[in-house]
């Protein structure tokens, strides 16, 4: 196989933990991840060698600073494919910076993609080991659907497919650094937790309201308080109707869950003053692979 298209889908938290610090100076979390029907499309040709790569953002880099690069040159060195090269080019649709694992995705998308034109034949489970060396959120992209992420988030324990979900999602003009903001996480004044055995029950239910009500992410603490706009999204969505509204990963997108199109539709009208990107999409619940 020459040439190959791959969808690369964004995730949300449904909840979002942070259980303590670690002596390497990660975080252990224990997080609900969701994928939903938004995605960047990546389009791979094989060529005579080398590493070629293109996005139609121009501030977005094209060498080995970007982790859909990595993940090829990760790829091809794995495998010890020689005298072999990769061009990708990523049509970006997620907001980049936004809580969404835009980054993670492509990654991913470039290693499911790469076993399947190479016919290198690895599993779902190898791939996912090999991502672990590139984030920690792109075994979980590689995996898909509806999971449990515990240790740095790459401990993964797959859910029952969650209940079909209308979510608007929206990005106020503002980026977020993900390390920053657990810099700044100080783990004993976090003030409530998600219950995240709630929601897992509730899913297991397919109880669309109770998972809306259980939605927490503790992060909120410290991304909110420097950007209060996220709370003025948060409110608007509620306010327009929403059963519940969060903060996607380390931000600033948040996102709300509505019964039906009419109330998502005057979310967006209403949120238009203070978003850049306005999106409203479905959970996707098919496995990660059938893109």
């Amino acid at each position: 196989m020459n040439k190959m298209e791959i969808k690369s889908r964004a995730k949300v938290n449904i909840t979002l933990d942070v259980v303590n610090k670690r002596d390497d100076g990660y975080h252990n979390i224990r997080m609900i991840m969701q994928t939903i029907d938004l995605y960047d499309v990546l389009y791979l040709e094989k060529i005579a060698h080398g590493i070629e790569l293109k996005t139609n953002l121009p501030y977005l880099p094209v060498n080995k600073k970007n982790i859909a690069y990595k993940a090829a040159r990760l790829f091809f060195d794995t495998l010890g494919i020689e005298n072999e090269g990769i061009r990708i080019n990523i049509k970006k649709n997620i907001p980049v910076s936004a809580g969404l694992a835009g980054g993670s995705t492509n990654a991913a998308a470039v290693l499911v993609a790469m076993n399947k034109m190479y016919g290198t034949g690895l599993k779902t489970e190898q791939l996912m080991e090999m991502g672990k060396k590139l984030g920690a959120d792109v075994p979980y992209c590689i995996l898909g659907g509806t999971a449990l992420a515990e240790g740095i988030g790459d401990v993964l324990t797959p859910l029952p497919p969650i209940p079909n979900m209308l979510m608007v999602l929206a990005k106020p003009p503002v980026s977020v650094s993900t390390a920053s903001v657990y810099k700044q996480l100080n783990i004993n004044t976090i003030m409530a937790r998600p219950d995240t055995e709630g929601v897992i029950h509730a899913i297991y239910n397919q109880d669309v309201k109770s998972i809306a009500k259980g939605m927490y992410n503790v992060l909120e603490e410290v991304t909110a308080k420097r950007h209060p706009v996220i709370n003025t999204i948060k409110r608007i969505m509620l306010d327009s109707g929403a059963l519940g509204a969060i903060m996607s990963g380390s931000g600033p997108t948040v996102f709300g869950v509505f019964e039906d199109k009419v109330s998502a539709r005057k979310a967006v009208s209403r949120l238009e003053k203070v978003a850049s990107d306005i999106f409203i999409v479905n959970t996707y619940n098919s496995n990660g692979r059938e893109r």
